[in-house]
């Protein structure tokens, strides 16, 4: 089964007069375990794609399925129910609410799904993260990498099946990129995730499966090379 799946999706705005397609007709799949990268230009159709399928606008045409369910042609009740129990999302800026703790960030998630913090569950989560010391940290007192990883422990708590990536390194130098790329990579091998990056930087896509190159909103598949 698959985890994404687009199915003759494009997307289309009006400009004034005139109608710009932002995402071309686009079939895709995605399994559990894999690690998949989009590149291309800014304004090509990357983000674009990511927040269809991640359920924060809809495709002009076409039909997104989540895990082998109907998804984007559901009411906006029954995908945020998909989203929430489905989809972690990791942002450029990391998104964390400035007066919350690390740890406060992930109870968080609990009290949005109703559901009651595991501690266990949470220390776990940011020991393999390496960031369980900062735990009662504020999001200003630590470093960029740190809060990214934080970023993606809450992404993780609530075990999604599908992780979205939208730049995640953006704003980090070339070490701490590296890094969170290599913790996206081992955890959506050791958790079996889908996980979906669209980056700008091309030396990152040594990590991944696949790797996809948006131009025009159009959306081909990469060939790697491989290196000796």
């Amino acid at each position: 089964m698959k985890a994404i799946e687009f199915i003759n999706v494009d997307r289309a705005f009006k400009d004034g007069d005139k109608t710009v397609k932002a995402l071309q007709p686009t079939n895709f799949s995605i399994d559990r375990g894999q690690f998949v990268a989009i590149i291309g230009p800014s304004g090509s159709g990357k983000s674009t794609f990511l927040t269809i399928a991640g359920g924060l606008q809809a495709p002009s045409h076409g039909e997104v399925k989540i895990n082998g369910q109907r998804f984007s042609t559901e009411s906006e009740k029954k995908r945020s129910k998909i989203r929430l129990s489905e989809i972690g999302f990791i942002l450029q800026a990391s998104n964390l609410v400035p007066f919350l703790t690390i740890k406060q960030q992930l109870q968080l998630v609990d009290r949005v799904d109703k559901g009651k913090a595991n501690r266990e569950e949470i220390l776990t989560l940011l020991e393999q993260l390496d960031i369980a010391d900062l735990q009662n940290k504020y999001p200003g007192e630590i470093s960029g990498g740190q809060r990214q990883r934080a970023a993606i422990a809450r992404a993780l708590y609530n075990d999604p099946t599908i992780i979205l990536a939208d730049e995640p390194t953006a704003s980090l130098d070339t070490d701490k990129a590296y890094q969170v790329v290599e913790i996206l990579a081992q955890e959506t091998k050791r958790k079996n995730k889908a996980t979906i990056m669209v980056t700008h930087d091309t030396r990152l896509i040594e990590y991944c499966d696949q790797v996809f190159e948006m131009k025009d909103g159009v959306l081909q598949e990469v060939q790697l090379t491989a290196t000796t």
